[in-house]
């Protein structure tokens, strides 16, 4: 093992640089979002500090050709790993709070928390040529074997955190395990190891556990209100509890908004919802309906209770999401109106027979919004699985004018492209039109007016109805969707 030793530390820190970049996401999600500007930024910074590390390891490495350096060095990274959490309280949710600008903060906080242990860990692979260069003329295979297990362990990295890592014991504990993982691999390049050095070694291990668990409990000590802090494949997912006016309420938390709020009693408090009941003013004979995005399942326990000769399918990509709204929010999987298909809502339309008579959407996690579910393409699959006189009904959050707008603009002009007539609905009165807030878009698989018959009964939200909507913005497209950027 002394032999390859070099070998199994660059692997190593290639799989760790890359769980290190997955877990940078998911750190700053709950303050930023995970939008493509914010990927961006951490791909970037994360690329940047990469670089300055295998620079600084090579000109280190050539004035100090010691593999006792490079132990210091993941030793270094070891360290600065271990207050990645206690920089979230401290540094990334103040940050976050602050009018800088979304791409700003994640260039800062990417720099603060993963680009320096990035930068040590990636002064590893420089330093093992030059420690295993004995022979100039072999300097090429060296550099190639050292490139390609560096490779191969981010490669691992990438796949043991995605699939593995991060839904099974989640982001702290992967910071735990790697700060341990470094300082055995520190621990064992370290050539003089005598007593006094063993001694240190014990303290500053006991250190740095000490460090990520005082993070873990400072995170707590100060969300009082988080119950759950937990990751599934796709999401970072906090549920909060909630008091207000003597009553308890749930709240489920993706990214940077709340999903769902429900009371102890699993009651609707967002407005939107209600507006999903326009499937029965514009087609009474609705029967079956899907539902895309089912995060805490508010509206479907809410619909098969409203409607007990309905049936209600959910498209949820996160089946830890079904897991958790089991445990907290009383829903149901034995219902046998209800089915649930764990899979992406696109991936699910592209090869689903079944015709629906109303499909509603609610996938989209505040203004990050899943481009593939906005596109024309989309669309053309949705109307696909309408039966005639089918609506589809979309929660949109999004501004009425101004620079926020156009998520509502682009995909008012997508749906005008496939359905035979569309209709915007503002939630709430009293909202600046330049604030974000919830709108309800409606397609319609033939026009509509609705069943004058119930119109009482859903006056309230029929007359929010934007009825001088227009759009200048062109059709979002596969190819071309700058949604969810």
């Amino acid at each position: 093992m002394k032999k390859y030793i070099l070998e199994i530390t660059t692997f190593v820190s290639g799989a760790i640089g890359m769980i290190i970049e997955l877990i940078a996401a998911r750190i700053l999600s709950p303050y930023l979002g995970s939008s493509n500007l914010i990927w961006t930024c951490i791909i970037g910074m994360m690329l940047a500090f990469m670089s300055l590390g295998y620079y600084i390891g090579g000109k280190v490495s050539d004035k100090y050709p010691n593999i006792s350096v490079l132990s210091i060095f993941l030793l270094i990274a070891a360290i600065f790993i271990s207050i990645i959490p206690l920089l979230e309280v401290y540094i990334i949710e103040p940050l976050s709070k602050t009018s800088l600008a979304p791409t700003l903060i994640a260039i800062v906080c990417s720099t603060l928390t993963f680009g320096i242990p990035s930068l040590f860990l990636s002064t590893v692979s420089p330093f093992s040529v030059k420690l295993k260069d004995k022979n100039l003329e072999e300097v090429g295979k060296i550099s190639g074997k050292i490139s390609a297990f560096s490779t191969v362990g981010s490669i691992v990295g990438t796949f043991l955190a995605g699939f593995v890592l991060i839904p099974i014991i989640g982001v702290k504990n992967i910071i735990l395990s790697v700060v341990i993982i470094l300082f055995i691999l520190s621990f064992a390049l370290y050539k003089d190891k005598n007593l006094k050095y063993i001694l240190k070694s014990i303290v500053v291990c006991i250190i740095l556990i000490s460090l990520v668990m005082f993070g873990k409990w400072t995170f707590f000590r100060t969300h009082t209100d988080i119950v759950l802090d937990t990751d599934s494949e796709y999401s970072r997912i906090w549920i909060k509890s909630i008091e207000s006016n003597n009553q308890k309420f749930y709240a489920l938390q993706v990214d940077t908004a709340y999903e769902s709020v429900t009371t102890e009693k699993n009651e609707m408090t967002d407005n939107y919802l209600k507006y999903y009941d326009l499937f029965d003013y514009y087609n009474d004979n609705a029967n079956n309906t899907l539902m895309i995005g089912g995060a805490a399942y508010t509206y479907p326990n809410y619909y098969l209770r409203k409607f007990p000769d309905k049936n209600i399918d959910v498209v949820e990509i996160d089946k830890k999401m079904t897991e958790i709204s089991k445990k907290y929010f009383d829903l149901n999987t034995e219902n046998k109106r209800l089915n649930i298909y764990h899979e992406d809502g696109r991936t699910y339309l592209n090869k689903t027979n079944k015709k629906y008579d109303c499909i509603l959407i609610d996938a989209f996690k505040g203004t990050n919004a899943p481009f593939q579910l906005t596109t024309l393409e989309a669309m053309y699959n949705v109307k696909r699985a309408l039966n005639d006189n089918g609506v589809v009904i979309t929660n949109i959050i999004s501004s009425l004018d101004g620079k926020n707008s156009d998520f509502l603009k682009y995909e008012f002009s997508t749906y005008k492209a496939i359905f035979d007539d569309v209709k915007v609905y503002k939630v709430a009165e009293g909202i600046d039109d330049l604030k974000l807030q919830n709108f309800i878009l409606i397609g319609f698989k033939n026009k509509n007016n609705g069943n004058n018959e119930k119109y009482d009964k859903y006056q309230n939200l029929v007359k929010m109805e934007i009825t001088d909507f227009q759009s200048d913005k062109k059709i979002v497209t596969d190819d071309l969707c700058p949604i969810g950027v």
